[in-house]
């Protein structure tokens, strides 16, 4: 067997300048879930959390974009991409069946710890679906992420890239 001599010499690669260095990146992806607001009463109540999205990927039309949603819409969400996707599905922050019994010292489901908590796994859960380069051709994923309204009766389908 004849001795390989291996191959040490680096790729050429083009020097960095400074716009390369500090410049946006050729492809980001943030989302924020943020600023909890609790509206209604009684059985009515139900916390909302404002989704922000910040991208420069040319699959989604906007940019940027806000909007409101509730822990109903990611389950929503999450049902859709697991039925319609070939993506693992990473779980949802629990429902807190405990927390919502009555005669507690607490405020349950509406207390601020619980609520932050919360926050935080759906944070996650959005930020590891929407990095997900198949999850990122679903139309429900698209719809939660930038329509104002979920149109939970929506026809599934790919996003195609312009």
């Amino acid at each position: 067997m004849a001795d390989a001599i291996a191959d040490t010499r680096r790729l050429y690669t083009k020097p960095q300048n400074l716009n390369d260095a500090y410049g946006p990146p050729s492809n980001f992806l943030e989302i924020d879930v943020s600023n909890p607001e609790t509206v209604g009463v009684g059985r009515g109540r139900y916390t909302t959390y404002e989704v922000r999205l910040k991208t420069n990927l040319p699959i989604f039309k906007l940019k940027e974009s806000c909007v409101r949603r509730r822990y109903s819409d990611f389950e929503w969400l999450r049902a859709e991409l697991e039925r319609e996707s070939k993506v693992v599905v990473p779980p949802l922050p629990g429902k807190a069946l405990f927390r919502q019994l009555p005669f507690r010292g607490d405020d349950g489901i509406f207390d601020d710890s619980f609520i932050e908590e919360r926050r935080q796994g759906l944070e996650q859960f959005l930020n590891k679906v929407a990095g997900h380069p198949l999850a990122q051709n679903e139309r429900c994923l698209h719809m939660f992420l930038q329509d104002e309204f979920v149109d939970k009766n929506y026809t599934p389908s790919k996003i195609r890239q312009a």
